[in-house]
């Protein structure tokens, strides 16, 4: 038996703290929270525990140290990218993140799914990293978004990809797409449903896949058990991937109050990653991707509030690399810039976050869940910015950081 003892323990869904904080671990599991110290003690001085937290968007294959963002999707191969990932996901996880959704490679990689392979490690603990939910590669049409040759603009025949890489068209693709993505590993499936800002694929807000392509691909993964993510900015491209069964949308940048209301109407998810509106640095984009983020990146300060305050369901995520890996909880502080409320945003990286990928072994400090837990030099509901600076972690009962 082991005891973590701090000055208190955040719940999450009440917003109050306990004090002390005093939780048992057995294995990888909280055996109790209370009473005595017992067996073990780790003591934690005047920190506030509180559950792991959670990223709902990143890509660890992608970006870290050393990156050149345009040249890296052609110039690893799948090991390098596997090594590159490592660091990503150590990073990850010392900054308090103990979950996270990997939302889809867009990579050439033969059709390995390497964040399946990546989450197998870590599970192994042959890598230290979060619990990884893999989406495998993101679906998307030819020309789409998230076809890596948009990024560059690439001559025709340069970079041949296959619909086991996820650029798939018409609705036999799409569904053979998604029937691989499951087959080797993915729990989710990430689809592009509009363009995006830093790729070559015209307007921001433009649906990519027609209504037909959309629902086959809902069908296929809902049969099978999985939600969908789709990278959605504009807000009659959010309507229809509400209509077409999606279950959460990726960024959501351009939603008006319709697109909104309907969100709220089928419970549809928003992961808003809006702190990339000030961190992406642009100013070495080509000018038509740098005018494209003039005008949404205003917007994206302001959906989001919008969205919550209308009753939207939200989960953090961060775009890593948009943000840097390690600076995740730069989203949490962001949010509540936006206006939201600190325990609302607390939330959005906890339970909310487990909601969403159907998960209740974890998001809250209570007895028989996960022993994923993180300790702040404060209440984060009075300052939320000491998840920024998260000073002990542990992932299934063993230490990671203890500052």
């Amino acid at each position: 038996m082991l005891t973590l003892k701090a000055a208190g323990l955040l719940d999450v869904e009440t917003g109050e703290i306990t004090r002390p904080g005093i939780i048992h671990i057995d294995g990888d599991r909280i055996a109790g929270v209370g009473g005595e110290p017992q067996g073990e003690v780790i003591d934690l001085g005047d920190q506030i525990l509180m559950p792991g937290l959670m990223d709902m968007e990143v890509n660890l294959l992608m970006g870290g140290r050393g990156e050149k963002p345009v040249y890296s999707t052609v110039q690893d191969d799948p090991p390098l990218r596997m090594l590159r990932a490592v660091g990503n996901s150590r990073r990850t996880l010392r900054a308090g993140f103990t979950t996270v959704r990997n939302l889809g490679l867009f990579v050439k990689t033969g059709g390995y799914l390497l964040d399946v392979a990546l989450g197998k490690a870590i599970d192994a603990g042959w890598v230290d990293g979060p619990r990884i939910v893999p989406a495998g590669h993101a679906i998307t049409p030819t020309g789409g978004h998230l076809d890596p040759t948009m990024f560059a603009a690439f001559a025709p025949g340069v970079l041949d990809l296959t619909i086991e890489e996820g650029i798939a068209n018409g609705v036999d693709e799409v569904r053979k797409a998604v029937r691989y993505q499951i087959k080797h590993g993915a729990q989710l499936i990430k689809v592009c449903v509009s363009g995006g800002v830093m790729s070559m694929t015209g307007s921001a807000g433009a649906q990519h896949y027609s209504d037909e392509e959309l629902r086959a691909i809902v069908d296929e993964a809902h049969r099978r058990g999985l939600k969908v993510a789709s990278h959605t900015h504009g807000a009659d491209a959010v309507r229809h991937a509400v209509e077409a069964g999606i279950d959460c949308i990726e960024h959501g940048f351009l939603i008006d109050d319709d697109a909104i209301d309907r969100m709220v109407e089928q419970g549809t998810w928003l992961v808003p990653t809006t702190r990339l509106a000030d961190a992406m640095d642009t100013s070495h984009a080509p000018p038509e991707l740098q005018a494209k983020a003039a005008e949404m990146f205003p917007k994206a300060r302001t959906s989001v509030l919008a969205a919550y305050k209308a009753g939207v369901k939200i989960a953090v995520g961060t775009d890593a690399p948009a943000i840097p890996h390690g600076k995740n909880a730069d989203e949490i502080v962001a949010l509540v810039d936006r206006g939201l409320p600190p325990l609302a945003v607390i939330q959005a990286a906890t339970i909310n976050a487990a909601e969403l990928i159907g998960v209740d072994d974890r998001g809250r400090l209570a007895e028989g869940l996960l022993a994923d837990i993180i300790a702040v030099p404060g209440d984060p509901t009075e300052d939320i910015t000491v998840t920024q600076d998260v000073r002990f972690v542990m992932k299934g009962g063993k230490v990671y950081v203890n500052k």
